[in-house]
């Protein structure tokens, strides 16, 4: 689970550097989370892990100030999260995690990517049975132990952890993702991220040729600025 993780999570960050607009989508996040727990990121733990992803990501502090000074306005828009649900060419399975504040154009967008690759938006519960959502949280390795470390964490919901090039993945289940928060905040862990990931239980292999139409649509996909994160089950 975590290699591939960590090879869509370069890939991901990849496109996102090119498209320059992670600091929109992480903007949002702001957004929806002083919207939903106020501005002092010391009573509002959402907050906390935006601005933590926001830092990891480089995300100036005069932005971020910016955005939690803009989402206090009562007039600044909000955003609905929504999860789209469908399968691409190949039989591969999709699920699209969308914030937006207009649903009938991120909708009518996200059916137009499927439709012209040859695939289709399907009903909510159609996919998600097929993958396992999980936290993952990441951080620079400095002088811990892994062994260790996953001592430590294995009785607030640790169910893996991984090293590669000199950082540290945690894995804990959805329903977790608050425990291990904190025990890290305890631990005194500096944090660079931590999200939510979809990981398909089962994988289909598809040629190189195949690849490459899927790739399409996921970059068609994550080009969108409604779009936040998308993951598909091809090996």
């Amino acid at each position: 689970m975590g290699r591939a993780f960590e090879f869509r999570k370069e890939r991901k960050f990849k496109r996102w550097d090119k498209m320059s607009k992670v600091f929109t989508r992480l903007g949002k996040e702001i957004v929806m989370a002083v919207k939903a727990g106020g501005p002092d990121p010391s009573g509002n733990a959402k907050l906390r892990t935006v601005i933590q992803n926001a830092k990891g990501a480089q995300m100036p502090k005069d932005r971020i100030e910016a955005a939690i000074k803009r989402a206090s306005n009562k007039d600044e828009k909000d955003y609905e999260e929504i999860v789209y649900e469908g399968y691409g060419p190949f039989g591969i399975a999709f699920i699209v995690e969308t914030s937006t504040d207009n649903t009938n154009r991120t909708v009518a967008n996200v059916r137009s990517y499927f439709s012209k690759a040859g695939g289709s938006v399907g009903t909510s519960g159609s996919v998600s049975f097929m993958f396992d959502r999980k936290a993952v949280f990441r951080f620079e390795k400095a002088n811990y132990d892994l062994e260790e470390l996953e001592l430590e964490l294995i009785d607030f919901g640790l169910t893996e952890i991984a090293e590669n090039e000199g950082e540290i993945f945690v894995y804990t289940e959805f329903e977790d993702f608050g425990s291990m928060q904190k025990a890290l905040e305890d631990h005194g862990v500096d944090v660079i991220s931590a999200d939510f990931q979809r990981f398909p239980t089962t994988l289909i292999e598809l040629t190189e040729e195949q690849e490459e139409i899927i790739h399409k649509l996921i970059d068609r996909l994550e080009e969108d600025d409604d779009v936040n994160q998308v993951f598909t089950n091809m090996a």
